[in-house]
């Protein structure tokens, strides 16, 4: 079963993107969502508790984060919800995490710049130009791809 979500938020921490061993992008962030409500008595607006999310990213999407995205930034995500407990050896808890299927800017605090990012089937740049790292959309998806792709998220939201 999948849950849908979308947050708004702030990022918190640098994007961290890396390509796994059998070339799977990701990107991932985590986000910190508050909601502010006005409070009557005080006659001022005030925040509530906020809410922390490991966003993920995989593929084509995980490049454009990485270059869209930076922290303090204000952002809208959409995708699936995840809780997990974890543990090691100090301590436990429960991780919430979203595999992000969309992200981008919040334009009610910001405007910005569509650039298009270039299709899968662009073809290769001369070998003196300059790449931008971007990776076909059929890149690797076997079992152990996204093992690995989970394991380095994992790792990613612990440090």
């Amino acid at each position: 079963m999948s849950d849908s979500i979308t947050v708004t938020g702030i990022v918190a921490t640098t994007p961290r993107h890396l390509v796994t061993s059998s070339g799977l992008a990701i990107t991932s962030f985590r986000l910190a969502s508050s909601q502010r409500r006005f409070d009557r008595v005080k006659q001022a607006w005030v925040d509530a508790e906020t809410n922390w999310y490991t966003v993920s990213s995989f593929r084509q999407l995980a490049h454009n984060v990485v270059h869209s995205v930076q922290k303090g930034e204000h952002v809208v995500v959409a995708g699936r919800l995840r809780i997990r407990p974890w543990e090691n050896a100090d301590r436990n808890g429960t991780s919430v995490e979203v595999e992000a299927e969309t992200v981008g800017h919040d334009l009610a605090w910001c405007s910005t710049v569509y650039t298009r990012s270039p299709p899968a089937s662009a073809p290769a740049p001369h070998p003196a130009e300059p790449t931008d790292g971007f990776l076909p959309a059929d890149a690797d998806e076997s079992p152990q791809a996204r093992a690995e792709a989970e394991a380095a998220v994992l790792v990613g939201a612990d440090s």
